[in-house]
């Protein structure tokens, strides 16, 4: 092998390393069957969920994830294989792959790393089921709506409750103004007192 052949496959191999570094998740599929049309259209979903998807010789990433965590998926690459590789979202590469095997009846997953653990295909297959972050969220705020509608709802209905409230301050303030009808009866003794001074006459 010439120097100049060597030097390309190692820019090809440092390429897969670079890719490969800080990434969440690789997965290794199958492709094979897939027309151009309907690779060009899996790439731009792919691409449009941050995911790489490259086709590279086998022996090349071999040599490129030989001594990281992704060294394992060197056991499946035989044959026609790609690699689908993601640093944002652990479970896009095979979430999109997954759609793309279902929509096209084509390809086959491999094994794929996810989060540092190795998963064959079955183990892929049930990662790929998994919703995106995005689609938690959006999930999560939908199961919280309600409550918060509800509470949103009681909290105006204790607002507008309070006027009708402060309304009957005044008639509690009042109440005061009615003590002296209660304490006309301690007037009474006044009008007793005469019948105590007729007692001596009546002697």
């Amino acid at each position: 092998m010439s120097e100049e052949a060597k030097k390309e496959k190692q820019v090809v191999i440092d390429e897969i390393k670079a890719k490969l570094e800080g990434a969440q998740s690789a997965v290794v599929i199958d492709y094979m069957g897939t027309t151009v049309a309907e690779a060009d259209a899996m790439r731009k979903k792919l691409r449009e969920a941050d995911v790489d998807y490259s086709v590279y010789k086998n022996t090349l990433m071999k040599r490129a994830i030989a001594g990281t965590e992704f060294e394992k998926l060197g056991d499946v690459m035989q044959g026609p294989s790609a690699i689908a590789i993601s640093k944002d979202d652990a479970t896009a590469p095979a979430r999109v792959l997954k759609e793309a095997i279902t929509s096209y009846k084509k390809m086959e997953f491999k094994a794929g790393i996810v989060e540092g653990e190795f998963y064959d295909k079955d183990g892929i297959e049930q990662i790929a089921s998994i919703p995106s972050r995005d689609e938690l969220i959006a999930k999560f705020m939908g199961s919280i709506q309600s409550p918060i509608g509800k509470f949103v709802r009681t909290l105006a209905a204790i607002a507008e409750a309070k006027p009708a409230d402060g309304a009957e301050a005044p008639a509690a303030e009042a109440a005061p103004a009615e003590a002296p009808a209660e304490a006309a009866p301690a007037e009474a003794p006044a009008e007793e007192a005469p019948a105590a001074e007729a007692t001596p006459d009546a002697e």
